[in-house]
């Protein structure tokens, strides 16, 4: 029994791992401000789990169901370049969005500015 608990726990750590995920929203006016977002996603040959890091990030900003949600911003690491299939083998990838969301003149959607 010990040894199936010694060879399950690296698959149970990549698995929590795989989950991870985090978004930040932060007000810069009354009805405006800005987003970040990350998760990371474990890769054993090409299949993400639980999907890849970027949309994870992506859905979880578009989740909060913030108004007028806009992503400025996306960075994956690592990134190889050409290499990058090399990651597609076995690998982690952290990725994170950015952007904007709400109306910046504070008067919302379909209401003229004063």
């Amino acid at each position: 029994m010990h040894r199936v608990r010694t060879r399950a726990l690296p698959l149970v750590a990549m698995l929590a791992l795989a989950s991870c995920a985090s978004v930040r929203f932060d007000r810069t006016t009354a009805t405006s401000g800005t987003f970040r977002s990350s998760a990371f996603a474990f890769t054993i040959l090409s299949w993400d789990l639980p999907q890849r890091a970027v949309d994870v990030a992506t859905e979880n900003a578009s989740d909060a169901r913030q108004p007028n949600t806009v992503a400025t911003n996306q960075t994956v690491f690592p990134y190889l370049g050409p290499f990058d299939f090399l990651l597609d083998v076995i690998g982690v990838r952290y990725a994170v969005v950015s952007g904007t969301w709400g109306y910046a003149d504070d008067s919302g959607p379909g209401e003229p500015p004063h």
